[in-house]
């Protein structure tokens, strides 16, 4: 019999003792165009089938030690070989046969004697249920491959992605700093403010429970919140003394300022910056600037980074006042004191910088503008 599909000549393994019945199947498998093997029995059919990977195997129920059922089972229990159909041969057609064939994975019965027409109807019709099975697990075989060489090759792609991510990443965050650096270079912060501030917004964010993503993106962007500083003038800025009402209202134009800088960008971290930049003044009650928001009109990042520049101010030294500790300024944060309200906060950054207040002091400790790290007298 040739297949209609790959033009291959299938093998059939006849296993019987009868010699009889022997010879009648292979005449009947080679009109079929099929070659022949033979095995008297369970051993020579392990052998035979491991050897030869015949295409049907045709055997006998009854044969000296292991009978045919077992022999089955056993066939079909490997992985190598289970998938070839098994058409078991017997002298009586009972129903529990049948039902114990069944259970061993027996896929058809013939019934002796032979009839020759319905021999060829079966024999084909598994033959070609075969070649179907041999298709599609070649198939899947080679697609399985195919996906395989497929993965590997995005897997370089993602690597060198992250490769080129990180060159770019590197370069941005420079580029942050450096701006940043020329944004504060007039006032009193320092390099070590810019980094604390990072540090802070990203325990908040985190305490919060922001995503990963929203976590890396806040500590590269918060240290751009003063950008806008560039744009006041050095009297007001750089100023000894108290600022008058309307010097005051010059400083307040800084975060209009800094988020025109950062405006319309496609980077997920400027177009956060810019955010922070604008909004990190405005206040949960509505008293702060520029725009008097309230509650959830501001976003989340600049509701993180009003909390966080009040925690740093409050620590830093400046010319009109001293540097607090840690313990008076996360009073004054949740308690208040004659400018700063626990209600000027969204509650659950409050309640978020609460749980995280013991890291706010260790990130200054580790980071202080003044001699290094050291304990607070």
């Amino acid at each position: 019999m040739k297949s209609g599909l790959n033009h291959k000549v299938f093998k059939v393994l006849i296993v019987d003792e009868d010699e009889r019945d022997v010879k009648l199947l292979k005449a009947f498998c080679e009109d079929l165009g099929c070659e022949t093997i033979v095995a008297r029995d369970a051993y020579e059919t392990f052998e035979q089938t491991i050897q030869y990977l015949p295409d049907l195997i045709l055997m006998n129920v009854t044969m000296r030690g292991m009978d045919g059922f077992e022999t089955v089972e056993r066939l079909k229990s490997s992985e190598l070989v289970g998938h070839i159909p098994v058409v078991v041969l017997s002298a009586c057609d009972s129903p529990l046969d049948r039902r114990t064939g069944i259970s061993k994975g027996v896929d058809d019965f013939l019934v002796k004697p032979f009839d020759s027409v319905e021999f060829t109807l079966r024999v084909k019709n598994l033959l070609r249920l075969k070649e179907c099975r041999d298709f599609l697990r070649d198939h899947k075989q080679v697609i399985e491959e195919q996906v395989a060489t497929r993965i590997k090759a995005l897997e370089w792609a993602f690597e060198r992605l992250e490769k080129v991510y990180r060159r770019i990443r590197t370069g941005y965050v420079e580029t942050v700093y450096r701006l940043t650096f020329a944004s504060e270079y007039k006032d009193e912060d320092s390099g070590a403010h810019i980094k604390r501030i990072s540090l802070y917004a990203k325990e908040l964010a985190s305490a919060l429970g922001m995503s990963k993503e929203y976590i890396e993106t806040i500590y590269y962007a918060s240290p751009m919140h003063d950008i806008g500083k560039v744009g006041i003038p050095d009297s007001v800025l750089l100023k000894r003394d108290g600022l008058t009402p309307e010097e005051w209202e010059v400083v307040k134009t800084h975060p209009v300022i800094g988020a025109k800088i950062l405006r319309d960008s496609k980077s997920p971290y400027l177009r956060m910056a810019e955010e922070i930049a604008l909004t990190h003044h405005e206040r949960w009650n509505g008293s702060g600037y520029p725009s008097g928001l309230t509650g959830e009109d501001i976003p989340v990042s600049g509701r993180i980074m009003n909390l966080v520049d009040q925690y740093d101010a409050l620590r830093s030294r400046r010319p009109y006042k001293p540097l607090l500790d840690h313990e008076s300024v996360v009073d004054i944060l949740t308690t208040g004191d004659a400018r700063t309200r626990p209600e000027h906060f969204d509650p659950h950054v409050l309640d978020a910088f609460r749980e995280s207040a013991a890291m706010f002091r260790e990130i200054y400790e580790a980071h202080r503008d003044y001699g290094g790290p050291r304990t607070e007298g």
